[in-house]
């Protein structure tokens, strides 16, 4: 098991205003000590190779990896030219993935928006011709698709269609590949849809690929029956807040038990530094201790 960071706190720093290149980041992330550094296809302002390249000669400066590329396919669309655009730049992707990363990296896919016109059964079928369609891309460069239990794409107005776990299991069951496709479980997104991120985990533990590993808590006389009630498919509970992975309301002990029970080997992500660098630190060095616990590698 190997840990990365993602800078969710610069993501529309680096994506939409460009005020911060992802050099700047790579370079900011040396006080993490990480392993890997996850990046964002928003990050790039080019996919020409040099570029590619210059991005990837910065990492390994490092000493890191880079083992996923988070990707926002929109499947899901009504129009089916901006779904086959979806899908060809989702394969332009994959080829970035294993420029960055190697074989055996991962390329998030997500579903695509919530759209009120697309019923299930259509979104489903979607979603699914889609992922089956770009499994012979993946294959060619040998890189992992990781399907993540999402919220919501900053650029989407919609939120993710498959965000409820019965829709997400619906969807991943669908798919037999488990070489060149797998999970991307984020025990925080479970929260914020109302799931128990311990029953996802329990329900997908064969099929995950890669991790995000943030935490939230509750703000002062908030309660969990108040967040259960709340419909997280309109946004983020206002009073569900951001924290040191570890020390919110996911049980990473149970969740470690689970992947030791399944023989996790792949990378686990921290997304997080909304309350600043300090606090990403602090989850990462979290992780490293629970690794050493539960995998008696090295903290």
């Amino acid at each position: 098991m190997k840990i990365a960071a993602f800078p969710k706190c610069y993501l529309e720093d680096i994506s939409q205003h460009r005020t911060m290149t992802v050099f700047d980041w790579i370079e900011q992330s040396r006080v993490l000590n990480a392993e890997g550094l996850e990046m964002y296809e928003g990050f790039f302002t080019s996919l020409d190779d040099a570029y590619i390249d210059s991005i990837g000669e910065a990492i390994a400066a490092t000493g890191c990896a880079m083992p996923m590329l988070c990707c926002s396919p929109d499947f899901t669309n009504p129009d089916a030219d901006a779904r086959k655009r979806a899908l060809d730049h989702e394969a332009e992707m994959i080829r970035v993935t294993r420029r960055l990363g190697g074989p055996r990296a991962a390329c998030r896919v997500l579903s695509g928006q919530r759209y009120p016109e697309v019923a299930r059964a259509q979104g489903v079928a979607w979603v699914v011709e889609s992922i089956q369609a770009l499994l012979p891309v993946a294959r060619e460069y040998d890189v992992v698709l990781a399907m993540e239990n999402h919220y919501k794409d900053g650029y989407w107005r919609w939120p993710e269609f498959a965000q409820k776990m019965d829709v997400f299991l619906e969807i991943v069951e669908a798919i037999d590949d488990r070489t060149h496709f797998g999970v991307q479980y984020d025990p925080s997104n479970a929260i914020v849809a109302g799931d128990d991120p311990i029953e996802l985990l329990e329900r997908v533990k064969e099929r995950v690929v890669t991790m995000h590993a943030s935490d939230r808590y509750l703000e002062p006389g908030a309660t969990l029956d108040e967040l259960r009630e709340t419909d997280g498919t309109i946004g983020y509970f206002s009073k569900l807040k951001h924290g040191v992975t570890g020390k919110g309301l996911n049980d990473y002990d149970r969740i470690f038990t689970i992947l030791k029970s399944a023989n996790y080997q792949g990378w686990i992500s921290i997304e997080d530094g909304m309350n600043g660098m300090g606090e990403m630190k602090a989850s990462i060095d979290f992780l490293k201790q629970m690794r050493a616990q539960y995998f008696d590698e090295r903290p």
